[in-house]
């Protein structure tokens, strides 16, 4: 398999195997006018199979949205065919408008133009709770797929 190297643009690695679809579509990259290439389960000696998202432009790309999908990822900056900067994510302290209240209570139901702000509570367990309501929202309940 043959994918080209990236003049100015993003390698997104150490993704974990089968969720290189789910960051495409909540990066929203389908709408991108550039090259993006997606290598699911390659051979990784730390994590075993990993997947990984080339991105041939220099985007805004949302860290907040990555960390919690995935705070294993690393974010590798190319610019003019070289490794630029890395970025180590982890799961961010505040999502914003990234996950949405079950509680059919909670003021974001009803008031539909309030934004949808989580904190982390729990590191270790991935645990956030709702700005308004207090709600818990685990981080493997993250998406629909």
């Amino acid at each position: 398999m043959n994918i080209d190297g990236i003049l100015n643009g993003y390698v997104i690695d150490h993704i974990t195997a089968g969720k290189a679809m789910l960051i495409y579509r909540h990066l929203r990259l389908d709408k991108l006018d550039c090259s993006v290439a997606i290598i699911k389960n390659a051979k990784s000696q730390r994590m075993g199979r990993k997947d990984i998202i080339k991105i041939d432009e220099l985007i805004p790309i949302d860290l907040e949205i990555l960390g919690y999908i995935d705070p294993s990822v690393t974010v590798n900056i190319i610019r003019d065919g070289a490794l630029a900067d890395k970025k180590h994510l982890a799961l961010p302290e505040r999502v914003v408008n990234v996950i949405h209240c079950k509680n059919p209570r909670c003021i974001t139901q009803i008031e539909q133009e309030i934004e949808h702000v989580f904190v982390l509570a729990d590191r270790e367990k991935g645990v956030y709770r709702c700005h308004y309501c207090e709600v818990p929202h685990k981080s493997e309940e993250k998406f629909e797929v």
